[in-house]
């Protein structure tokens, strides 16, 4: 396989900005319409004891098997913040089998639990999913552990997709991604400008990233009609992938 669609959302749990609505159904309706192959999702719940009692439609199992269903048959979940009545964290939902997949911790406080989600295909393409916190301070850590994470762990020649929310709106995080890792990013590399996508509702910030390694990018969206914006507080963005980088 050798051209991939991708997408990164920040589901909110599952809630549409403020908490207004349930939306998980209509997620996974509107990820399927999206015709991607692989999704890296943030805020995704692996289990809440409350809300499987008091909210109607709540899944029977976890929300990223109620995502993944039938349309992508491999899923990685990396539990990072965890409560006396469940955990949530990252997910990667793909088409294609996991080789392995493991989580690593980049929390640096008690209360803002944070992990990489890092998978590898069994075509050797490497998949980081990330949700990194909202301090300064704390996402500088978290960034080197990352650049360190991807210099000791992916062979320097291997195919990589790295996405989700870098909550990174001063840019730092995005130039020593550049820099230390020869990454590429998705909307910059089509639009010489990253993505707009939070708030949702009225997107200022570039906070949710598709960084590559090895691949060219074909074509890039985010996603903001009224569909997709009464899902989460965040956008999702697509981009579609050709293994491969032009000469």
């Amino acid at each position: 396989m050798r051209n991939f669609k991708v997408l990164t959302l920040n589901i909110h749990k599952g809630f549409s900005m403020g908490n207004r609505r349930f939306t998980l159904e209509s997620i996974r309706q509107n990820l399927r319409d999206s015709g991607s192959n692989i999704c890296f999702l943030q805020e995704v719940i692996g289990e809440n004891h409350r809300h499987r009692q008091a909210i109607d439609g709540w899944p029977e199992s976890n929300q990223f098997e109620f995502l993944a269903d039938t349309v992508w048959q491999h899923y990685a979940y990396g539990k990072n913040a965890i409560y006396n009545h469940g955990h949530h964290g990252n997910a990667i939902l793909s088409e294609l089998p996991f080789a392995e997949f493991n989580n690593i911790d980049v929390s640096t406080h008690s209360f803002s639990q944070r992990g990489i989600l890092h998978g590898k295909l069994e075509n050797d393409v490497h998949l980081l999913c990330v949700h990194f916190g909202l301090l300064e301070r704390e996402r500088k850590q978290q960034i080197a552990k990352l650049v360190s994470h991807i210099r000791n762990e992916i062979p320097v020649d291997a195919p990589l997709i790295l996405a989700g929310d870098f909550n990174d709106w001063r840019r730092s995080a995005h130039r020593i991604l550049k820099r230390d890792c020869g990454l590429v990013e998705a909307s910059e590399c089509l639009h010489q400008k990253l993505a707009i996508t939070y708030p949702a509702i009225l997107p200022v910030l570039p906070m949710d990233r598709i960084y590559l390694r090895g691949f060219t990018v074909d074509s890039i969206d985010i996603m903001a009609d009224s569909g997709w914006r009464q899902l989460s507080d965040h956008c999702a963005i697509v981009a579609e992938l050709s293994l491969g980088e032009r000469d």
